[in-house]
């Protein structure tokens, strides 16, 4: 028997009174989302009479669409017990259907590389994060859920204020890591919940025997205009972070950058090295690293640690004293299989009085020397490797923001690499609930609480991808320290 697809007016469609299949309204919005990106492709099944006998969802979804009339196959043949047993059977017998997990992963993961919306599936991503996905071999990595295969799930915003990520980072700590030595006096202003900067980095002017704080323009820095600032967060450059005890780079951070986008016993170059903490982690994930820093104090500091922590490492880290505008002379014999670090936020926190110093700079010499070192550094990366950059906004004198952020990424294409991830992350607030609501309220400024982790790639990422192998998840590295999240 040949069935014909005809239309039909919606309002002449007859909804069955028995119909033992619900259909939320959520569910009604995805086959409308389906419809309007395919197409009408699945008829609506009536009897003789206008009565539906499947597809009552679609036509909720073509009400939502404002549609006038739907395609129909009429099944004038069934009897009334035929009709009834199919209407049940249309929808079970789908049901019984399974999936080749492996398959559909690779499926979905093919959609989305080519940018198509999953929401379109119907998979939510809690199904998708679900997935128990073999990849093949020497790629990827084993079968198991994202947390136990990559440290936490690979999305685009990672919550520094978890209980699991505070923990683990109290136990890099616990190995003995000070990178706020060689900052002199100004390691005593921290950024909220020792996050992500290491605050305040005012320059030490010695006036006679005591320390002067200055900003980047060698004024004094009058102390009681900390609070002034905290307390209006109307942008002024010192005194941006909470003064709660020092900060350094997280860790935890840094192992998941190295973990996801370095291969074990690679070269890590950075050239704004500035404390301890990421050629010691380097160091401890079997990675070999290499920061260029400009203060003496900072390198002999970070000399003493890695002699501390590191000696008995296969890699131990190693900081070169000198202007980052040489990295390209000086280290001309190093090729790289990572760029990574983080920069000076213009001249928001000033580290030294050095006229080299792109902190001490007004932002049109900030930024033509911040895009000549990146350019150097890329310039020690092979081919098919990545580059990344934690960085945050900037705002200037008037209160608007630089766009420090899209500078990052032009000096990083015009380097000659693509841009290629943005995660955001998410650090502790600190005092910020306090400082917020006047801030807010005076200005209409936003507190800040996160920072962008750009990710770029010098060739083809899925080379880059190859070349980094499997992600490790090392627990026994803490072995006998408690990670407990509480």
């Amino acid at each position: 028997m040949a069935l014909e697809v005809r239309y039909r007016k919606l309002e002449d469609l007859i909804p069955y009174a028995r119909n033992a299949r619900t259909h939320s309204d959520d569910q009604a919005a995805q086959i409308a989302s389906s419809i309007r990106e395919f197409g009408f492709t699945n008829p609506v099944l009536i009897d003789g009479s206008g009565g539906i006998i499947a597809g009552h969802g679609r036509v909720m979804a073509a009400r939502k669409l404002k549609m006038t009339e739907v395609p129909v196959i009429e099944l004038a043949h069934l009897t009334e017990t035929q009709k009834q047993a199919y209407i049940l059977a249309d929808n079970k017998l789908a049901l019984n259907a399974g999936w080749d997990e492996e398959m559909l992963g690779l499926e979905l993961a093919d959609l989305e590389e080519q940018g198509f919306d999953l929401d379109l599936t119907g998979f939510s991503l809690d199904e998708i994060a679900d997935l128990q996905i073999e990849e093949p071999e020497g790629v990827i990595g084993p079968a198991g859920n994202l947390s136990d295969r990559f440290m936490i799930p690979p999305f685009t915003v990672l919550n520094a204020r978890e209980g699991w990520w505070q923990s683990r980072k109290k136990a890099w700590l616990s190995i003995g890591i000070k990178s706020e030595l060689g900052r002199g006096d100004s390691a005593g202003l921290g950024a909220p919940g020792g996050s992500l900067l290491p605050a305040m980095k005012q320059s030490n002017h010695v006036n006679g025997s005591s320390i002067v704080r200055v900003d980047g323009k060698g004024r004094p820095v009058d102390k009681s205009k900390y609070g002034k600032c905290l307390e209006t967060g109307i942008g002024e450059k010192y005194g941006r972070e909470e003064v709660t005890g020092t900060s350094i780079f997280d860790p935890v951070l840094c192992e998941i950058a190295y973990r996801w986008f370095s291969p074990v016993g690679g070269l890590i170059i950075d050239p704004f090295a500035g404390g301890s903490v990421r050629g010691i982690v380097a160091s401890k994930l079997g990675r070999q690293y290499v920061g260029y820093e400009l203060r003496p104090e900072q390198v002999e500091a970070n000399r003493a640690q890695g002699e501390e922590l590191c000696m008995d490492d296969e890699y131990p880290p190693a900081w070169i004293l000198g202007d980052s505008q040489n990295i390209d002379k000086t280290c001309a014999d190093i090729n790289a299989d990572m760029v990574f670090s983080c920069p000076p936020y213009a001249d928001l926190e000033v580290y030294s009085d050095n006229e080299c110093d792109l902190s001490t700079m007004k932002y049109e010499d900030f930024r033509s020397a911040y895009f000549s070192i990146i350019k150097k550094t890329c310039s020690l990366l092979k081919q098919d490797s990545f580059a990344c950059f934690v960085v945050g906004e900037v705002r200037d004198k008037k209160g608007n923001y630089i766009d420090f952020v899209g500078d990052t990424v032009k000096a990083f294409r015009e380097a000659g690499l693509s841009y290629y991830n943005e995660a955001i992350l998410i650090t502790c607030v600190g005092s910020l609930p306090i400082r917020a609501g006047k801030c807010f309220s005076t200005s209409r400024k936003l507190g800040k609480t996160h920072q962008n982790v750009l990710v770029f790639v010098k060739g083809n990422g899925k080379s880059a991808a190859s070349r980094c192998g499997l992600v490790e998840v090392d627990e026994l590295m803490f072995e006998g320290i408690s990670l407990d999240e509480s």
